[in-house]
């Protein structure tokens, strides 16, 4: 008998630029249940970089995160109630786990969920089709704008169509 797989537990993070200086401005995530979490964060006082090219690419302004951002030690705080024990996939990891750990460290707090990269879940012959994937699960759900839930949703559906089924005993 086929059983759809689970649907991984996917993160995506937006920033302020990219290199040295950048930090998480918004933090996404769906879990494998699909329940979807999205958080702008407020800057802490020397979290100052700000890309402009970046702002362009997700439509965040600096000054919204002030007004609508939570807080380091609640975001982080949100992240550990809600993610705990899981092991959480992200397709830019080496962004993705830097400004996570940025954020922990500002927040003064461990995380209790480890940070993956997604093609760990994907064959060999699959890794190469992820982000044709994502791009056909984005238009598939209508998601046009370049923000971290939206990416997270895209990502989940990305690697469900791509690990498909498993076989169940019998």
């Amino acid at each position: 008998m086929n059983v759809a797989a689970p649907r991984p537990c996917v993160i995506d993070v937006e920033a302020s630029g990219f290199g040295r200086g950048s930090y998480p401005i918004e933090i996404g995530y769906v879990l494998d249940d699909g329940r979807a979490v999205c958080m702008l964060v407020q800057p802490s006082p020397h979290w100052t970089h700000w890309d402009a090219g970046a702002e362009s690419i997700h439509g965040i302004q600096r000054s919204l995160l002030f007004v609508r951002g939570r807080p380091v030690t609640e975001v982080a705080a949100t992240l550990n109630r809600d993610l705990a024990g899981r092991t959480v996939y992200c397709d830019g990891w080496a962004n993705d786990y830097t400004w996570i750990a940025a954020l922990y460290e500002e927040a003064r707090m461990t995380p209790t969920f480890k940070l993956e990269s997604a093609a760990r879940l994907l064959d060999e012959a699959r890794r190469p089709l992820l982000h044709e994937r994502q791009r056909r699960a984005r238009a598939e759900l209508g998601l046009d704008r370049h923000r971290a839930s939206s990416d997270a949703r895209a990502l989940q559906c990305a690697l469900a169509a791509l690990i498909g089924t498993v076989q169940a005993g019998p």
